[in-house]
């Protein structure tokens, strides 16, 4: 990820300055998703500037979460879009252009979801607050599509949600006015610059929530802290599989900083940050996120090994090729060499790290995942940890409602049963993991 994308990005309004995306696009064109747009209503905080308009009661976005976010997220993509084409039409069309439409072609919204609910659990119930939760998630999709597009082209990848890489698809649109090589490049860069550009949009989306001070104040912290933590987990993955560093510490450490912090536990700091919430209830949110977090990142380990690719939307076993630090990969070693399985650790050696790996050396990977017992361990962690996460829970005084959905999401998200059966939801919440990894 650069590093040159300032912390909070605002528009420099000096004479002879590019235009802001409000200036470029008073009336952005309309988006082509069908989408309506939802009625403003007043505004006890500070008038946002030029906010897209948003549900007035937070008990409609009830109905359908990411709706709304996606109905936000359209707004201020038009905007933004309008501003690129106003810079440059051919950088608007090549690569703005495709950040939308990665951004907008995403599953559930779980991150989104996550502030959302945090937001109604912890009592927020005024517009202002459910206006700044829906664009805080929609920054939020932002930087999830800055995450992706540069771990795709650090691992390689060609597929993401079914369809070629961001990467691969711009090369293959310059394939034919340059050599290969060339192409292969710009593809490359361009998805650097493409993930660069997420990246800055999201940080605009957060700098430009009009907020209370003390709550802007731990928004932009959580904000800071959450996107220095996600390139950390990154960099342990990419450095570990550069040194073959798989040891089931590591294995935590990355998992912790990639996913249980990025995806589950700072959405839920926002969402009670944007709702003033007491220390007790953000604690423990923030510990429920973060055990759950970690389950979600060891489901998709999983996933990755055993799902199928039209499921998930991209082959399996790509950590196996990549030689990812995973923990499923962290345990099998540990239990071969307790059991003295040489075949098995001849299998890990073997395999773990070969990008040409072929689909029968996977299987055999696959099956010492299975006979070491790592795959059932890496169940029952997952399940340890929904639990633990469900009980941290416990110790806050929530809304019951809010809490319940709350509650149904957390678990949906690694894999786990939505629900008791006693307590029905609507279908369009439940969030499944086949859900969440055809949107990564």
């Amino acid at each position: 990820m650069s590093s040159t994308v300032a912390n909070d990005h605002r528009a420099d309004l000096r004479p002879g300055t590019h235009p802001t995306p409000e200036q470029a696009s008073p009336a952005p064109p309309p988006r082509r998703n069908g989408q309506g747009d939802h009625r403003r209503g007043e505004n006890p905080w500070p008038p946002p500037p030029a906010a897209p308009p948003a549900p007035e009661d937070p008990g409609a976005v009830d109905q359908d979460v990411s709706g709304a976010v996606r109905t936000v997220l359209g707004d201020l993509l038009d905007q933004q879009l309008a501003a690129a084409h106003a810079v440059d039409p051919l950088f608007g069309e090549d690569l703005a252009a495709r950040v939308a439409r990665f951004t907008q072609s995403g599953g559930k919204l779980a991150r989104a979801r996550f502030v959302w609910w945090a937001l109604r659990a912890c009592g927020g119930t005024e517009p202002a607050q459910a206006r700044a939760a829906l664009r805080i998630g929609a920054a939020l999709e932002l930087i999830q599509t800055c995450a992706l597009v540069h771990d795709d082209v650090m691992d390689g990848a060609t597929l993401r949600r079914g369809r070629p890489t961001l990467h691969v698809d711009m090369a293959r649109q310059y394939a034919g006015t340059s050599d290969t090589r060339r192409a292969d490049r710009l593809g490359q860069a361009s998805a650097i610059l493409a993930g660069d550009l997420a990246l800055a949009w999201a940080d605009d989306v957060v700098a430009d929530t009009e907020l209370p001070h003390r709550t802007a104040r731990r928004v932009r912290e959580l904000w800071r802290a959450m996107r220095t933590e996600m390139v950390a987990g990154q960099y342990l993955d990419v450095q570990g599989e550069a040194t073959s560093g798989r040891s089931l510490a590591r294995a935590i450490r990355a998992a912790c900083l990639k996913s249980a912090l990025y995806s589950v536990e700072r959405p839920l700091a926002l969402g009670a940050a944007l709702a003033d919430a007491g220390p007790t209830a953000t604690r423990a949110l923030c510990s429920a996120g973060r055990c759950v977090g970690l389950a979600f990142q060891l489901r998709d380990d999983l996933l990755d090994a055993f799902g199928d690719p039209q499921e998930t939307g991209k082959p399996a076993g790509g950590d196996i090729r990549s030689g990812k630090p995973t923990y499923l990969a962290a345990v099998a070693r540990v239990r071969a060499e307790a059991s003295g399985d040489r075949e098995a650790i001849e299998v890990l050696d073997g395999t773990l790290g070969r990008a040409d790996a072929s689909e029968a050396e996977l299987a055999a990977v696959r099956e010492v995942f299975v006979t070491t017992g790592a795959h059932d361990t890496v169940e029952v962690k997952i399940r340890t940890l929904v639990a633990q996460g469900l009980r941290h829970l416990d110790t806050a005084v929530l809304e019951p409602e809010a809490a319940r959905r709350l509650r149904t999401l957390l678990r949906s998200a690694t894999g786990a049963p939505a629900t008791a059966a006693s307590e029905a939801v609507p279908a369009s919440l439940i969030l499944t993991a086949t859900d969440e990894e055809a949107s990564r």
